[in-house]
């Protein structure tokens, strides 16, 4: 269920669905999500559809992944992209395909242990990682990044991320209204934030501190 074959189907599944970037098409290809969820689950890692990673976390849909990565390719070249919730690494690594220079981060320790191990061991070198609150982005503050997407829902957006963004850069984020989530792209620009609502989402909520 890993198989090549296995992988076509799922990238002709996410064309059908609009995914048509050939170059995230691609990517989702080649990183081997079966890698990044437990052995016991890796006859489903092609399967259009999240999986648990423990720690009450999931890895996200591979549609939703090939979505957010396409949205945030939009809009001209980025060098830099900054990533809220590592995860299990598999979005990072699908980013670290396509970016130059990726960060992410993760406020649950064991998680973010766990992605570091992976990508090494994938030797993907142009990653890093902390161990942090999401909320407050990058932990050094001066940087900032020509895109940000966050893998995780909010109520609001974090005034540290915007403050993190680049102008004319974009921020992706899945946006919980109280009834459902709404995957908002924001551009940050001279006169301030433009967002656009674009479907769906189904993510766990952002949550505070470290664990």
């Amino acid at each position: 269920m890993t198989s090549q074959r296995t992988r076509d189907r799922l990238v002709n599944r996410l064309r059908e669905q609009g995914v048509v970037n050939e170059l995230v098409l691609d990517v989702m290809r080649s990183v081997p999500r079966h890698l990044f969820v437990d052995e016991a689950l890796s006859h489903r890692a092609y399967e259009d559809t999240a999986l648990p990673i423990g720690y009450s976390q999931t890895i996200s849909q591979p549609y939703t992944v090939a979505k957010m990565t396409q949205c945030v390719l939009a809009n001209g070249s980025a060098n830099s992209i900054l990533e809220i919730g590592t995860g299990c690494g598999y979005q990072t690594a699908v980013l670290a395909s396509l970016f130059p220079q990726v960060y992410s981060v993760e406020r649950i320790e064991a998680l973010h242990k766990q992605a570091k191990q992976r990508l090494s061991d994938l030797e993907i070198y142009n990653v890093q990682l902390r161990h942090t609150d999401g909320k407050m982005g990058w932990p050094i503050q001066s940087y900032q990044f020509d895109r940000i997407i966050m893998t995780a829902a909010c109520s609001e957006v974090p005034e540290a991320l915007t403050q993190q963004l680049v102008y004319d850069g974009i921020m992706l984020l899945p946006f919980d209204n109280g009834n459902d989530q709404t995957l908002l792209q924001i551009t940050k620009t001279t006169n301030g934030l433009v967002s656009e609502a674009l479907e769906k989402v189904s993510f766990v909520p952002l949550l505070p501190g470290l664990g």
